[in-house]
């Protein structure tokens, strides 16, 4: 065993002094100021609360019917961040004559190249495609007229991207909104997305005679169908919950108004004394965690020896409006270790939070620090942020304005329909998951095949309206956490409480919670923390079996004496390592834990309350 932890010990590096006393300052905070500031999370924000005059309701009204047509985007929004753009150009005359000039050089570039292209095409081309850009990586597009086609849109896009840059008078924030809204813009004129300008859509319907475009309308018609049916997307029914996902041998062993809590039945002869505790995100199903056997977390923990517990959420609907954020931590993370703390009594807990699980269990880690409550053997965050000041892209779309749009259709729904929260986020990877998609499937008639993570992505929750107003506000808009003005209970919580160890990884391409807002834990906290960097986005990083053999990751720990070592410097420093991160969770798992091997618990306790319900995944997961 102490071989296998020292497989994965690390160093430390210098301070970056700078950030810790910023750190230091923030946690400092008084309790009178905190609430002088309204700290408490517990209330809505004024705009969800009681009934407006009928009058003003139809504001609210007229305001959830365009949020319904925008998917939730406000076009308010969209039109101040081009009009402070223009304003701004409008009264830079230098950084006009730098366009201008950019533009006559752009021309006279791709002019010069294309008189050699047409003579021999042996001249390079002027300009070259983003890393990571795959649009035109088809060896058609290096063809006479294709690759004309892709140098003059290549060059648009860097005139764009420098017609964003280095606004005078623009704040940096806007200068991102206008960068990302013009990106998008460009893109939907790229050559890659018009079908007669695509030379892998002509060669292929000239290959088919046509019947590829026959297949693509058919494809669309049966979306169409599934859209105005509310059917899940074509290839799901492969993945039925209980049949083909989710099918790990366990128990429903408490269920209550907000979630079901799973007990995985063992899968040796002894286990570690300490069992695990593991809260997904809500906005999604818990299954991502036990998905099929060869991808299951759950699974694969419970044969290594672990008394695994689950959470799974109820899919909320209108008469859950009024369910708070605090709602969670309550009846969601304190609820599961008061039922595992009766059927499994006398052994503290390794808890272990997904995204937005990770922030609630983050914060009832704090509040049962602050409490005295010390039930918590190690604490686990996977791509979880606890700072937002830092959560990228998406806070392009989470400003006050997009907000407050969201609260109006919340107000009028009840709750967040998955559709309408998936609009920012598709957004985020509009060429991918809009553009290439009507490409593939509508034009060159080939269906996507869907796998069981794409399934699972594709079923969707709903979030009560109370609770998601309280989130967006309380930690996205006013970053209440890492600030030291989040409120449990009337008292503040802060994170330097927490005790247990911290593993905290984050994710090298994650677009929902950035590696580096994950890393921030570092600077909040005083307890060992072991960060990972993995391979991966948000999903497929973490549903990363070692039986794959793919990924990489690196990981250092820093000791709660050491000093903070900023991100940069952290990556040039971090050893590497190949393959699935999960074996060095686990071992540091073990490590954190008491290494005392038991018989295995009961699942459930029929002599504590505690009898099986029902047999896992239960009823919670099909709603």
């Amino acid at each position: 065993m102490q071989e296998e932890v020292g497989r994965y010990r690390s160093a430390s590096l210098p301070a970056a002094q700078d950030e810790r006393a910023k750190a230091q300052m923030q946690r400092t905070m008084t309790v009178e100021h905190a609430k002088a500031l309204d700290a408490s999370p517990s209330a809505p924000p004024p705009h969800m609360g009681a009934e407006p005059p009928s009058l003003r309701s139809l504001d609210r009204l007229s305001r959830a019917a365009l949020a319904r047509a925008t998917r939730g985007i406000s076009p308010n929004a969209l039109a101040k961040t081009w009009t402070d753009w223009a304003v701004h150009i409008a009264q830079a005359p230098g950084k006009q004559l730098e366009l201008a000039q950019r533009a006559a050089m752009t021309a006279a570039r791709l002019n010069r190249w294309l008189l050699y292209s047409v003579a021999d095409g042996a001249h390079a081309p002027p300009f070259a495609p983003l890393p990571g850009d795959r649009r035109f990586s088809d060896p058609g597009w290096s063809q006479w007229p294709f690759n004309v086609f892709v140098q003059n849109f290549l060059g648009a896009e860097a005139w764009w991207a420098e017609a964003a840059r280095d606004v005078p008078g623009l704040a940096r924030s806007r200068e991102a909104e206008v960068a990302f809204l013009a990106r998008m813009l460009v893109d939907m004129v790229s050559p890659s997305n018009i079908p007669w300008l695509n030379p892998a859509s002509v060669a292929e319907t000239a290959k088919e005679g046509g019947f590829n475009l026959v297949r693509g309308a058919a494809n669309w018609l049966d979306d169409f169908d599934r859209l105005l049916a509310g059917k899940p997307p074509a290839g799901t029914e492969k993945f039925v919950v209980g049949r083909d996902v989710a099918i790990t041998p366990g128990k429903v062993v408490y269920r209550n108004d907000l979630m079901e809590l799973i007990q995985y039945e063992p899968g040796t002869d002894k286990v570690l004394a300490e069992p695990i505790l593991i809260i997904p995100a809500w906005i999604e199903k818990y299954y991502i965690l036990d998905l099929e056997p060869q991808s299951s977390l759950a699974r694969w923990l419970v044969e290594r020896g672990h008394t695994v517990f689950m959470v799974s959420w109820k899919n909320p609907d209108a008469r859950d409006r009024d369910v708070s954020f605090d709602d969670y931590r309550r009846l969601g993370v304190m609820a599961a270790l008061d039922a595992i703390s009766t059927i499994v009594p006398g052994h503290k807990v390794h808890v272990c939070g997904y995204c937005l699980g990770g922030t609630i269990l983050a914060i009832a880690a704090a509040t049962m620090a602050r409490d005295g409550d010390n039930r918590i053997a190690s604490l686990t965050l996977l791509a979880s942020q606890t700072d937002f000041t830092e959560a990228g892209e998406i806070m392009l779309f989470l400003n006050e304005e997009q907000v407050a749009l969201l609260d109006d259709l919340m107000w009028d729904q009840g709750y967040l329909d998955s559709q309408q929260m998936s609009g920012a986020f598709q957004l985020l990877r509009f060429d991918e998951l809009i553009w290439g998609k009507l490409i593939r499937e509508y034009v060159l008639g080939k269906r996507d095949e869907l796998t069981a993570l794409t399934a699972w992505n594709a079923d969707s929750t709903r979030m009560p309206a109370r609770m998601h107003s309280e989130y967006l506000h309380g930690l996205y808009l006013e970053n209440r956490l890492s600030g030291g003005r989040y409120a449990v209970d009337g008292r503040v919580i802060t994170l330097r409480d927490i005790r247990a160890p911290i593993f905290a990884i984050g994710m090298a391409r994650d677009t929902v919670a950035p590696w580096r807002s994950v890393y921030k834990v570092n600077l909040f906290t005083e307890t060992d923390v072991t960060f990972a960097l993995a391979s991966g986005g948000h999903n497929v990083g973490i549903v990363n079996p070692p039986s794959q053999g793919r990924g990489s990751f690196q990981l250092m720990t820093r000791g709660s004496t050491d000093p903070y070592v900023a991100p940069d410097n952290w990556v040039a420093a971090a050893p590497h390592y190949s393959g699935s991160w999960w074996p060095a969770w686990e071992v540091w798992i073990r490590a954190t834990g008491s290494k005392d091997e038991v018989d295995p618990p009961h699942v459930g306790s029929i002599e504590r309350s505690f009898p099986p319900l029902c047999e896992a995944p239960g009823i919670y997961v099909h709603g």
